[in-house]
């Protein structure tokens, strides 16, 4: 684990070690991880979201959808 002060004073081998496949701590109170573009990509979804969320949607049950008039409300409005 790195303190942020001595991971800017050494960043060179900072990223070295992470391009070399050891993911590298900066920080204590809220750290922060530093991984190379390769594992970053390798950890990333396949899938687009939105794919995903249809391929993955349960199947055969019944869904009742609230009536699409005005006076359904909006239930993200602040009250």
């Amino acid at each position: 684990m790195w303190s942020v002060q001595e991971a800017k004073a050494r960043l060179s081998e900072v990223m070295r070690r992470a391009r070399a496949g050891e993911p590298q701590i900066i920080g204590a109170r809220d750290p922060c991880i530093v991984i190379s573009a390769r594992q970053f990509d390798q950890a990333r979804p396949k899938t687009h979201l939105g794919r995903f969320l249809v391929e993955t949607a349960p199947r055969g049950t019944a869904i009742e959808l609230p009536l699409r008039d005005a006076g359904r409300g909006d239930p993200f409005a602040e009250s």
